[in-house]
């Protein structure tokens, strides 16, 4: 009879900036990828904001893969169906740990984006460790079930939440768009926004811009 144990150890990983963290940063960015990406490519999507305004932090999920038959190209995953109780926490130290590397003195603003599975690790970030933030973006992703109101309650009054998806997006069906919908107004209320653009299942680069000229002072 196989019995499953546990061990704890200490373990290194990767993560991908653009841009440096200046007195003229103006907003600092923590972006979480999707499925199959890897966060030095992911990061590419923000390379067309300004540089001297925006600073940007991708995190890499642990979990490497190789997405094809020949070996070539790899993509990565931030969590599965196994085990994810333990693994979230795992996730949360690692992002922890990244936050706690690269900022040290006090951010003008805070946007915290999660793309399709990153959605997930934003949103439980966010709440598991009570993250102050300006705005945070769910792009095209799903909200965990898990999460209730009272774990974003602690969050400022002007805080922005932007649900956003593409009108095309293969993966968001009707079904799935009420569902994110009902969720997100359940945890975050009035603050709530809803943004659909032309497009499929893609990372909106023309939101992105509009987000970093923000003015968060309103």
């Amino acid at each position: 009879m196989s019995i499953e144990k546990q061990v704890s150890y200490t373990t290194s990983n990767s993560y991908s900036t653009l841009n440096s963290f200046t007195e003229k940063t103006k907003n600092v960015w923590m972006v979480f990828h999707g499925l199959g990406y890897l966060s030095k490519y992911f990061i590419n999507y923000f390379s067309e904001l300004n540089s001297e305004e925006n600073y940007i932090i991708a995190p890499q999920a642990p979990s490497k893969y190789y997405q094809d038959k020949r070996f070539k190209h790899v993509g990565a995953s931030w969590l599965t169906k196994e085990n994810t109780i333990m693994e979230t926490e795992n996730v949360l130290n690692y992002v922890d740990a990244v936050f706690e590397n690269e900022i040290t003195d006090e951010i003008p603003n805070l946007i915290v984006l999660g793309y399709s599975q990153g959605v997930s690790i934003a949103a439980r970030w966010i709440a598991k460790r009570k993250i102050q933030c300006n705005m945070l973006i769910l792009h095209s992703g799903g909200i965990p079930v898990e999460l209730k109101p009272e774990d974003f309650e602690f969050l400022d009054p002007t805080a922005k939440v932007i649900y956003l998806y593409g009108d095309k997006d293969q993966y968001v069906t009707e079904a799935r768009k009420t569902e994110e919908q009902l969720k997100g107004s359940k945890l975050f209320k009035d603050r709530l926004k809803i943004e659909v653009f032309e497009g499929i299942h893609k990372v909106n680069k023309e939101f992105l811009m509009k987000i970093s000229k923000w003015d968060f002072s309103k």
